[in-house]
């Protein structure tokens, strides 16, 4: 199986993540000579580990129990800037499908750029599953690597941005995972995004800023869980929510529903919102109204973010939760 590591704060005897990639027959990749499916249900990762209950384990960070890797299991780590680098000198190896073709007209960029260094390649390209439907995923580290990565999105000879009539894709894309926003609302939020069209190919193209190499934010920091909560809140600081994991400042305005008693006192002392997942990344600026559907978590580390949190940890089988901008 083919995990996709979540977070930077990892156990002693993990790497935590979701299985991204697994062996079924109804799939439709091919991978070590066998057909893979692929998975983008981060919740849905329990039930294909199953029998293999050593990869559920309880994180502190998050506060709650997730899937990983127990360290003496992994065989191979793929590096999506080591890849980058590669494809860079082999473009042999990406095939001869215009989305492949479209992806080394972009590395190239990349490299004539400067920043090979601060942006990677992943998703199925990155672990050698793709084919001629597949998407374009990349990351960038650190603000230098967010620099290079909007200057890419910009650059209208690669890359063309939803609009008109393609929106309507975006939204059929996004829709499945984000319910409950206004088409509006959700194009506003998603239009915040490192995301595109390849002019070639006309392939989905996405970009996930990661945090800096030695970036320590989330480092030392404990949540436990209290309970379950949806308000409607103010954002008050993005400085925190470019990158993943992301880290919102909030201020409560309403709560609509809660499996606390007495909500109200704790919404006075919610001041943050914490994702895991790039779903979030970079969706909400300081000043939006967003309701907020998550774990109710206390934080406890190192730095001024300790107190009540709203955690959208997509961890759950029994329901979803979201962030939805509001106006």
């Amino acid at each position: 199986m083919i995990f996709k590591v979540i977070g930077d704060v990892h156990p002693g005897t993990h790497f935590l993540g979701y299985v991204k990639y697994y062996p079924d027959a109804r799939g439709d990749r091919v991978l070590f000579g066998r057909t893979y499916r692929q998975n983008s249900v981060v919740s849905k990762a329990f039930g294909i580990l199953a029998d293999r209950p050593e990869c559920y384990i309880y994180s502190p960070a998050v506060g709650c129990v997730i899937t990983g890797v127990p360290r003496e299991d992994i065989v191979t780590h793929y590096s999506c800037r080591q890849t980058l680098a590669t494809l860079h000198r082999a473009p042999g190896l990406l095939g001869t499908t215009a989305v492949s073709e479209d992806l080394l007209t972009i590395i190239n960029w990349i490299v004539e750029a400067g920043a090979a260094d601060v942006i990677g390649v992943t998703g199925s390209f990155l672990v050698g599953a793709c084919n001629a439907r597949s998407d374009i995923d990349l990351v960038c580290y650190g603000p230098r690597g967010y620099e290079a990565a909007q200057a890419l999105f910009a650059e209208r000879a690669l890359i063309r941005p939803y609009e008109g009539e393609t929106l309507t894709r975006l939204y059929v894309r996004r829709a499945k995972y984000m319910v409950g926003g206004s088409f509006d609302a959700l194009m506003r939020q998603e239009a915040r995004k490192l995301q595109g069209l390849t002019v070639g190919a006309g392939a989905h193209i996405n970009c996930e800023p990661l945090r800096a190499d030695g970036d320590k934010t989330f480092a030392g920091v404990v949540a436990k869980e209290v309970g379950a909560i949806s308000v409607l809140a103010r954002i008050t600081d993005h400085s925190e929510g470019l990158v993943t994991p992301a880290l919102y400042g909030i201020e409560v305005d309403t709560v609509t529903e809660s499996t606390v008693d007495e909500p109200s006192v704790f919404a006075r002392r919610i001041t943050h919102l914490r994702s895991y997942l790039g779903a979030y990344t970079g969706a909400f600026r300081s000043g939006d109204v967003v309701y907020l559907s998550g774990r109710l978590v206390h934080i406890q580390g190192p730095n001024a973010h300790s107190g009540f949190g709203i955690e959208l940890t997509p961890w759950s089988a029994a329901e979803s939760f979201l962030a939805n901008l509001t106006r």
